[in-house]
């Protein structure tokens, strides 16, 4: 049966933290909270706990999974070169609501969906998801809602969603933004909007010195 997790409560986070930890490293899904939405999620490196992932979503691989790290130097470690303007967007805008999409390192071993040789990465600015993610690692995580229903921005909305497909609720109160990520493409010649969010594209444009666009 699924447990919540008051992480607002000092005396049960550290209890809570450390079931989604244990949750995660035995291959089961987690909700966590975010600065921008609830994530469901599960260790990056584990093909069948993504592949749960999507079915709890009722979503295809089609879609791949983002990957939620819990410092600027993990990324290192999982694309292939980051380039200059990523560090200048990563330096801009983590932790928070900024995605990035890079090319995958070759030698990485996972299956987050149909990546096409990418992953999506974002810092979260939340000291829950931070804390988890610091403890056991990359996880792949998407919003804790079933693929074209409302976002959760509450664990209770997430559960109404997710139910028992998820071992793991961690209880993080509402969520400061309420909006998905803002999403830039840097896999191209030029840095490309994918998805206008939390963070505008005048910002964006901004921090790489050019009119970034959909």
């Amino acid at each position: 049966m699924s447990a919540v997790y008051d992480c607002e409560d000092p005396a049960t986070r550290p209890t809570g933290l450390a079931a989604a930890a244990a949750a995660v490293r035995a291959g089961r899904l987690v909700v966590v909270p975010t600065d921008t939405l609830y994530g469901i999620g599960a260790d990056a490196f584990d093909g069948r706990a993504v592949a749960a992932l999507l079915a709890a979503k009722q979503r295809g691989p089609d879609m791949p999974v983002p990957v939620l790290v819990g410092s600027w130097s993990t990324i290192d470690g999982l694309v292939g070169t980051v380039p200059p303007v990523a560090r200048d967007l990563v330096e801009a805008f983590w932790p928070g609501g900024l995605s990035i999409v890079l090319p995958h390192a070759p030698s990485l071993a996972w299956d987050l969906g149909r990546t096409r040789g990418t992953v999506m990465l974002r810092m979260p600015l939340h000291p829950v998801a931070l804390e988890l993610l610091r403890d056991v690692g990359p996880m792949a995580v998407s919003s804790a809602n079933v693929s074209g229903q409302a976002p959760a921005t509450t664990v209770e909305e997430a559960r109404e969603q997710l139910g028992e497909t998820v071992e793991v609720y961690l209880d993080g109160g509402v969520c400061a933004t309420g909006v998905a990520s803002t999403i830039v493409d840097l896999t191209g010649e030029a840095p490309r909007l994918r998805r206008e969010g939390a963070v505008s594209s005048e910002r964006v444009s901004e921090v790489v010195g050019a009119p970034v666009t959909l």
